[in-house]
């Protein structure tokens, strides 16, 4: 609802001093039903193969611990593999992440648009220092950038504890036409100049294209720089998908295979009034198809078969709660035994990791709560609105099948979590909890702030364990899987409906604000108001929310 930053403000920060361990899911994995590329171990980009690899070697460490950084290159690479780059985290970490190391393919065409004979790999002309820390307090480490042969893009960094060059043997650079732009991702590091002779920085890298359909694939490496803005490309690249038959990609068994061993467990909170329902329950029970310009509303058939198909939102077409007060309230309050998790699977990352979007629905969204420093305002109209999709994401590697983030969708955003950091319920089944009446997803229990963290002043989303919850491990049902062709998975007729599950809601909210204004202390007044000033418009009325594939994130990544 609001687009500001989130924060969890009952929770507490726990700190490791020690070095830090392997992470393992709590569960060992299954093994997949058969397939062809899923789960291998390998995934063929092309011209190039890659492999995972999580093993590790300490190699230094920065700016101490628990706030500094640990710097790894991999180990127990499959032999004809090689390095394209070191790995680092946060040392207070679980130790959590991998590397791509990369060979070339055994037999494979030349993509049309390249005529290029040249290999896919080569070993770097030289070395540039990037920079260097050498001395007790910072710790001591060394950053080397490869020098790529004309044609070819470094795709990662070299770190040692000395000051010797490394060996030109050590990574190999890839052919330009085989790799794509990547920008920085997550902060992992900065040292300040005032506390050293230089600054530096380090970021965890992504591809710039994203996205269902795109072939940047991340190397797992990162970027570091003493001098580097964010208006300058970046040094690296990431690699690219050249094969188009996304042979790493899971097939239908193995899907439904991935979401029977992940589903999680959704939690309503315990007082929550509007709870989820399936689509037919919705259209079953009295929801109505509305018309511009016409004051004759059609119910909707219980597949959704006679809803437009396709176009744009074009305001023309929207759907409505029915007009009697006691169908509308038995509508508007859901019904858990018919609810269902509704599944869109994607490729990601160029095809080395699998999206599993879960989608729920609930047929109205209830009024927002504020939280103004101690103080706490149940509102009565800001926030309602008919007609409410919400979603969180499975994001499962290609290589191994095993669970690595999970995607919470909080209102206008977002945040992934990696599974390091998930709170499990039985084996590899994590938890996700719907706030109440908003029903965003989030990791833990607890009440977390949408707005000023300074302020302490915003929407406040109150998440908690109940009787209320689906385990979208068994009630699921997959609605679209693009990558596996046509005719694979059948689309519902209601996916294609793109216009809004819901009215347009003017209310006046500003005079309910003012009230609240009214009744706070003098000097909160102000800082509050100005806080309102920069709510987004949805405050004073509420558009009907669009469905699952109107969605940038339905071909696009997830918004963060």
């Amino acid at each position: 609802m609001f687009g500001c930053e989130c924060w969890c403000w009952d929770s507490e920060l726990e700190f490791n001093y020690s070095e830090p361990k392997p992470f393992s899911l709590p569960s060992p994995l299954p093994a997949w039903p058969k397939g062809q590329g899923f789960g291998t171990g390998r995934v063929s980009l092309g011209e190039i193969e890659v492999a995972k690899v999580t093993k590790f070697e300490s190699v230094t460490s920065l700016n101490g611990k628990p706030n500094g950084v640990s710097f790894y290159k991999p180990v127990n690479i499959p032999e004809g593999f090689f390095c394209l780059g070191h790995y680092c985290q946060p040392s207070n970490k679980p130790l959590r992440g991998y590397v791509l190391v990369a060979r070339e393919a055994a037999f494979t065409p030349k993509p049309q648009h390249s005529e290029s004979s040249l290999p896919a790999l080569k070993k770097p002309v030289n070395y540039s220092l990037i920079w260097n820390a050498d001395s007790h307090n910072d710790g001591c480490g060394f950053f080397w950038l490869p020098n790529p042969p004309m044609g070819y893009r470094a795709v990662g960094f070299v770190v040692t504890n000395n000051p010797e060059e490394p060996e030109v043997d050590e990574v190999r650079c890839v052919r330009e036409d085989l790799t794509e732009t990547c920008r920085t991702s997550d902060a992992v590091f900065a040292m300040d100049s005032k506390f050293s002779k230089d600054a530096f920085q380090i970021w965890s890298t992504m591809p710039c294209k994203r996205g269902m359909w795109c072939q940047g694939v991340s190397v797992g490496t990162f970027f570091c720089s003493s001098y580097w803005n964010s208006e300058k490309d970046l040094y690296i690249g990431c690699l690219k998908n050249v094969n188009s038959t996304l042979e790493g990609m899971p097939n239908l068994d193995q899907v439904h295979a991935l979401i029977q061993h992940y589903g999680p467990t959704l939690f309503f909170h315990p007082d929550e009034e509007y709870l989820a329902s399936s689509v037919q329950w919705f259209f079953k029970n009295g929801a109505l198809l509305c018309r511009d310009g016409s004051n004759k509303a059609e119910p909707i058939k219980f597949g959704g078969s006679n809803l437009p198909a396709g176009g744009v939102n074009d305001g023309k077409f929207w759907i409505d709660l029915p007009g009697d007060d006691e169908a509308k309230e038995h509508l508007k309050r859901g019904n858990m035994e018919s609810s269902e998790l509704y599944v869109h699977v994607k490729p990601a990352l160029g095809g080395t990791f699998t999206d599993i979007a879960m989608w729920v629905f609930c047929p109205f969204n209830g009024p927002a709560t504020l939280k103004v420093g101690l103080l706490t305002f149940a509102m009565n109209k800001i926030g309602e609105h008919v007609g409410d999709w919400e979603h969180y994401t499975l994001r499962v590697s290609n290589f191994t099948g095993e669970l690595w983030q999970i995607y919470f969708s909080e209102h206008s955003g977002g945040r992934w979590v990696d599974a390091s950091e998930l709170e499990f319920i039985q084996g590899n089944k994590a938890v996700v909890y719907a706030s109440k009446h908003g029903h965003a997803s989030f990791p833990h229990p607890g009440t977390y702030i949408q707005g000023s963290t300074k302020l302490g002043i915003g929407a406040r989303n109150d998440v908690a364990r109940s009787k209320f919850f689906i385990d979208s491990s068994t009630r699921y049902q997959i609605i679209a899987a693009e990558y596996l062709g046509e005719g694979v998975v059948t689309e519902p007729c209601w996916l294609q409906y793109m216009r809004e599950w819901g009215p347009t809601i003017v209310y006046d909210s500003r005079s309910e604000l003012d009230k609240l204004l009214d009744i706070l202390p003098f000097y909160f007044r102000f800082s509050v108001e100005n806080i309102f000033d920069l709510f987004p418009t949805e405050i004073y009325g509420e558009e009907g929310p669009t469905g699952p594939k109107e969605k940038d994130n339905w071909d696009g990544d997830e918004r963060c």
